[in-house]
């Protein structure tokens, strides 16, 4: 589905399916980089479940248009705005990376608009190295490198995808390799400069869930400590064996959390 938001075209999954107000909704937002066919997987699986389901390509990414944007801040703001434009009143968030502080954004600044919101693959804050910041920056492979070697548990470097005739590390590498000049150095950079995450985090009210990859080397579990304490009362779901990029390390076990919230 096309949209037109701010003047830009805007490209939204929705698994070939008109929305219906009468069904639930469900937006997932993609992390740093990367872009809607992330949640193939988990779209098709909630659409047939009765939802609703958006998944997006944020400005910049994919087959949307426009420049990328600056902050988490106006990457929620833009979130709202295609809500806005799908005529969806209520909606629930489930965001990766970077797409989980944009929906811990979006649950903090506009609790009427947010029924619920599942976190995969968060901290906050979210840190990043000078090491990618600058190689990003200067749209070095080196960066897609590795982001893709530590975005994977240590097993899964060698493979062992479910999902027959699919290599994992070459598909996450790929989706580096054809994003836009400067795309990833923006979303890092946003990631690294959002600071209010645990302030938005206590104003959450919706029911949240944390799932958690038990060997992410980019946000550990242990560094999700704060958040956890910051939110009022969320679930955590922590997935044995996956690391960072969980929906395609762990897809059913995923699946299965995400269940309990949405």
């Amino acid at each position: 589905m096309q949209l037109d938001v701010n003047g830009h075209a805007v490209y939204c999954y929705t698994n070939s399916r008109a929305i219906d107000p009468s069904k639930p909704s469900v937006l997932f937002i993609h992390g740093a980089g990367m872009d809607h066919t992330v949640w193939t997987l988990a779209s098709r699986h909630f659409a047939r479940h009765g939802n609703n389901v958006v998944s997006v390509d944020l400005p910049g990414h994919g087959r949307s248009g426009g420049p990328p944007l600056a902050s988490v801040e106006a990457m929620a703001e833009w979130v709202i705005s295609v809500i806005d434009a799908l005529l969806i009143d209520q909606v629930a968030l489930v965001g990766h990376s970077l797409g989980s502080l944009i929906a811990l954004e979006c649950a903090a600044s506009q609790p009427d608009r947010v029924r619920a919101i599942a976190l995969v693959g968060t901290t906050s804050p979210m840190p990043v190295s000078d090491a990618i910041l600058d190689a990003a920056e200067a749209d070095d492979h080196a960066a897609f490198d590795m982001l893709t070697q530590w975005g994977f548990s240590k097993r899964h470097q060698f493979g062992g995808n479910r999902n027959s005739g699919i290599w994992m590390i070459g598909n996450t590498l790929r989706l580096y390799e054809r994003s836009r000049p400067g795309v990833l150095f923006h979303d890092m950079r946003a990631c690294n400069a959002y600071t209010a995450g645990l302030a938005q985090a206590a104003r959450v009210r919706c029911p949240t869930l944390l799932i958690l990859g038990a060997e992410d080397r980019l946000t550990p579990v242990r560094s999700t400590r704060a958040l956890q304490e910051a939110i009022p009362s969320p679930q955590i779901k922590v997935l044995p064996g996956a690391g960072h990029t969980i929906m395609v390390e762990a897809p059913n076990a995923m699946l299965d959390a995400l269940h309990s919230v949405l």
